[in-house]
């Protein structure tokens, strides 16, 4: 089921405003992952909470997947799959999630032009977007 949430009308700043103040915010798995960061980024620029119900509900990976697994969801790139409508990613456009394989597995990222900012167990990270294995339109 696509939910295919329509962008406010200032989505670019709150999109620019919510990467900027989460820059420096730790990772810290139920309340800051990938998932959750990618989530907040849409709730910024649509107001469609994908992270309701899963914030502070994990304190570990292994936690999290399970509790994905268990609300039926394959993993955490689901949650996003699942419900937004894929996109080359050649043609990803700056705010739609994508998917970057890491050596830890798969990293959650909102694109940024030709840039995809991750959150990941060391922080923030800029990726180039040819790393983009997946995107998801939003």
């Amino acid at each position: 089921m696509t939910i295919a949430p329509e962008r406010r009308p200032d989505w670019r700043e709150r999109l620019r405003t919510y990467v900027l103040s989460n820059l420096s915010v730790p990772f810290r798995p139920g309340q800051h992952d990938c998932a959750l960061f990618v989530a907040g980024a849409v709730r910024e620029m649509t107001g469609h909470d994908f992270g309701k119900g899963w914030r502070g509900k994990y304190r570990s990976i292994k936690a999290g997947e399970a509790l994905a697994q268990e609300r039926g969801y394959d993993d955490h790139e689901a949650i996003f799959s699942r419900h937004l409508d894929p996109v080359e990613p050649s043609f990803a456009r700056v705010g739609d999630v994508a998917a970057v394989e890491t050596e830890a597995g798969t990293a959650l990222g909102i694109v940024q032009g030709e840039a995809v900012y991750v959150l990941h167990v060391g922080g923030m990270a800029i990726v180039p977007r040819e790393q983009m294995t997946r995107a998801y339109r939003v």
